[in-house]
């Protein structure tokens, strides 16, 4: 297996040894505040990232779209900002993410203004490609937060700046309602402010590492040395795996818990919420986790008790106790092995490479997501029932628990 540390990529500057470089002991001076920053960056960006999310319904019976049509307007911004990913994370290793993430937070006002302002369904669709542009804050922040950690610290680092993604819920709680109580325009006007106010912000006290590794060459270049590693792909499906279901979960939950138990909008989105916000708060966990033991171990155990939650859930049972236990049970899994995978990312990917490497896995990730509800969707229309759908989850989540454990496994025994 060709791994990262294997194959330097052709065309940078050789980092020391591997992303394992950098100091061995305490974090550097200045590293809590720069984590702060980049967690508030990426919190902040995947508010605006997620604005249409929310009023998808009511565009929907505003402009009597389609639930196809519908699901395409929301569904643009995700993608351009998954696949948007892999180009940002390759700038940030070139440029620093001092210089990227203003930029990305800055080309993110522009279309959260325009939202406030358009109303056709084509206007819709393109401002909604632009605002993908938020999504990729995700690819700036992991090798700004990663240069400021060393390895044994770096998982958790990691894991915290991930609790940016509860930037989503923020925006599934307030816009709505911000809407409803201001006018349909305050919840633009808001998130704009609060993006140009961090943008000043990151210009003023945002700062790259200490001797950060500097790649040279094209980014097209050094994307194509990430793609030739192999270890690439497997934190690819690592990530789709374990992000891909807390998205997956996320967006589909309400459908889910409506058609299956009876509740109505309102009970169900409470629900998803607290989904939510339990995977965001278990990301650090699996960070720390990874860091006191090993990336590895912290997959396989998270994988496993997935696929194990995804049979009970299976056979359908009672709402409470058993269904609640599982789905929760599911959330805290995934967000560990999100915060996991980054801690993998963080001791397998050369040092200047961390952003692409980052951009590619965060995408497959982000893309992951969208799978399975089409899949559940199928399903229950075929068949009538979600059964189906969530054993496929259980294999999947049984098949990933498996290959860490069989082809990452070696990497414990060379880390210990």
């Amino acid at each position: 297996m060709s791994t990262a540390r294997d194959s330097p990529a052709p065309g940078s500057t050789p980092a020391p040894g591997s992303a394992d470089a950098g100091p061995p002991g305490p974090a550097r001076s200045g590293a809590t505040v720069q984590l702060a920053l980049a967690t508030l960056g990426f919190l902040v960006n995947f508010w605006a990232w997620a604005l249409l999310g929310p009023l998808g319904p009511g565009i929907k019976e505003r402009l009597d779209l389609s639930f196809a049509a519908q699901s395409l307007l929301v569904a643009v911004p995700v993608v351009v900002g998954s696949l948007g990913r892999i180009p940002v994370g390759a700038l940030t290793d070139r440029y620093g993410a001092r210089v990227v993430f203003p930029l990305v937070t800055v080309a993110t006002i522009g279309p959260v203004l325009t939202l406030s302002v358009v109303s056709s369904y084509p206007a819709l669709i393109i401002t909604g490609f632009f605002l993908g542009i938020g999504g990729t804050a995700f690819a700036v922040g992991v090798p700004l937060v990663s240069g400021w950690y060393p390895p044994a610290r770096r998982g958790f680092a990691i894991g915290v700046f991930g609790v940016g993604m509860g930037g989503t819920a923020i925006a599934n709680f307030t816009t709505v309602r911000l809407a409803d109580a201001y006018g349909p325009r305050a919840p633009f006007l808001l998130v704009a402010a609060i993006l140009a106010g961090y943008a000043v912000l990151s210009v003023l006290l945002l700062r790259d590492a200490p001797q950060r590794a500097r790649p040279t060459g094209s980014a097209w270049r050094r994307l194509r040395a990430v793609g030739r590693l192999t270890v690439t792909w497997q934190l690819c499906f690592l990530y789709a795996v374990g992000f891909g279901g807390f998205v997956a979960f996320s967006v589909y939950l309400p459908a889910y818990l409506r058609t299956a138990y009876g509740l109505d909008a309102a009970d169900g989105a409470l629900r998803t919420a607290g989904f939510v916000v339990l995977a965001v708060a278990a990301r650090p966990l699996g960070g720390w986790l990874s860091d006191r033991l090993h990336p590895v171990p912290v997959l396989v155990w998270c994988f496993g008790g997935v696929a194990a939650f995804a049979v009970v859930q299976a056979f359908q049972p009672t709402l409470v106790p058993v269904a609640t236990v599982a789905l929760l049970g599911m959330a805290v899994l995934l967000g560990a092995a999100s915060g996991a995978v980054f801690a993998l990312v963080g001791k397998v990917a050369p040092a200047d490479q961390v952003g692409a490497v980052t951009g590619l896995v965060g995408a497959a990730g982000g893309l992951g997501g969208f799978v399975p509800p089409l899949v559940m969707g199928w399903v229950y229309g075929s068949q009538g029932s979600y059964a189906i759908g969530l054993m496929l989850l259980s294999d999947v989540a049984l098949a990933a628990a498996v290959f860490t454990a069989v082809r990452m496994g070696r990497l414990v025994a060379r880390d210990t």
